[in-house]
């Protein structure tokens, strides 16, 4: 036994199932540690914690008709709207010539945000006499706030330098004398004009909540929706079928995470049992990556992750099997791990580079439910060829180093 190399092996067996257990289990008090336990940040899709799927259709009109430029006016605007609520990486893309697929994970109250996504939200600031003085073009920002002195919600107005002009020009002409601001032509408020208004500012109130206050801040900083649009489909999942989606895959992957690991450790032994190290070591690394990238997981999501950890056990079966040939080929146990990895090296890399590129094409072209699967896909792929090539070797070498198990027929000879 050489025990330098049996303490380094040691070593790193305590040093992963350490790490293991802060991935996933929250040991540190709230806001300790706040990037762990990693699944923490793993933002999750509307299939598994609800929300709802909204399919929009552009329409033409007497005035305005449908083309390439509208539709790309209105999908700025629509995403500028869905940023605005602080939903977790929403799902806003064009399907077709004439539809916008919206998907929102995690809405308490999905019919308000429909509404407030379909919203012409055209402003007008209409003079006593009927004349439109301003309108939401003119508009150069809008927040909403809590006013000091009276504790309401209102919404914070800044125009455009021409804006400020004509709005200056306005309150001079209609000095002494109601402006009505309009949206979506209903009466939000009918303010007197003490003085002119030079400075370019002015402020909505009568709001019942600093929620409500909020939607119209979202509303006027996105921007008039540019063409009409209708709502084709509206399907809402709730949190208790997601969190029921989300049990059953965790189940399933925990399963078939199990049946891998018995079948690696009875098949080919010692370096079975280094491959579930590195299949444990490889799930982590995804798992970084996943909250790295900011990956919303899906069900195809959690299908592409156990589906890579099927091909990073491929990648070791191919591998072990080129040692064992070496092995019964008469060579040591040290040049039967160098032989075999060398051998097996092009046959893993052309089976994880064909799969990959069929990922890439997958997350391209495909469906945003589809470029989850490819996209924790491709991020598994790279991670089990980084820990079969790697990884695996590195502890399998350490491993025989150690001589703790000399016998050949331990390693599938």
């Amino acid at each position: 036994m050489r025990w330098g190399s049996t303490i380094k092996l040691a070593g790193l067996l305590v040093l992963v199932a350490v790490i293991a257990v802060l991935a996933v289990k929250p040991v540190f008090p709230e806001g300790k540690v706040p990037w762990l336990p990693l699944t923490r940040d793993i933002d999750l899709g509307l299939d598994l914690q609800g929300g709802v799927h909204v399919v929009l259709e552009a329409k033409d009109t007497e005035d305005i008709k449908v083309d390439d430029q509208k539709m790309d006016q209105l999908l700025a605007t629509i995403e500028r709207r869905v940023n605005g609520f602080g939903v977790s990486e929403p799902v806003v893309q064009r399907e077709g010539e004439r539809r916008i697929v919206v998907e929102l994970a995690g809405i308490d109250d999905p019919e308000a945000a429909v509404d407030s996504i379909v919203k012409t939200a055209y402003l007008e600031f209409i003079a006593p006499d009927g004349k439109v003085i301003l309108t939401g073009a003119d508009l150069e920002n809008a927040v909403e706030s809590i006013r000091q002195d009276t504790n309401q919600a209102i919404v914070n107005l800044e125009f455009t330098p021409e804006g400020t002009k004509k709005f200056a020009e306005a309150t001079k002409k209609y000095l002494h004398q109601n402006i009505a601001i309009v949206l979506d032509g209903q009466l939000l408020q009918n303010p007197y004009v003490k003085d002119p208004i030079l400075d370019g500012k002015a402020f909505i109130d009568g709001y019942a909540s600093f929620e409500e206050a909020h939607e119209i801040g979202v509303l006027l900083r996105s921007g008039a929706l540019p063409v009409k649009v209708e709502v084709m489909e509206k399907r809402t999942v709730g949190p208790t079928l997601g969190k029921d989606s989300l049990d059953r895959s965790i189940k399933a992957g925990i399963i078939g995470l199990a049946l891998i690991l018995a079948f690696m450790v009875t098949y080919y032994r010692v370096p079975g049992l280094v491959a579930n190290i590195a299949l444990l070591i490889y799930s982590i690394i995804v798992l970084g990556l996943f909250v790295v990238f900011d990956v919303v997981l899906t069900l195809p999501g959690i299908a592409g992750f156990i589906l890579s950890l099927g091909i990073a056990v491929d990648a070791n079966i191919i591998i072990f099997e080129r040692i064992k040939e070496e092995l019964k080929n008469g060579k040591s146990l040290r040049s039967a791990i160098d032989a075999g990895f060398k051998r097996a090296f092009v046959a893993v890399l052309d089976s994880n580079v064909t799969t990959l590129i069929a990922a890439v094409v997958l997350y391209y072209f495909g469906a945003s439910m589809v470029r989850g699967f490819a996209l924790t896909l491709s991020i598994g792929i790279l991670s089990s060829m980084f820990t079969a090539i790697t990884l695996t070797r590195w502890m399998l070498k350490l491993t025989a180093d150690t001589r703790i198990i000399k016998n050949t027929k331990f390693y599938g000879a």
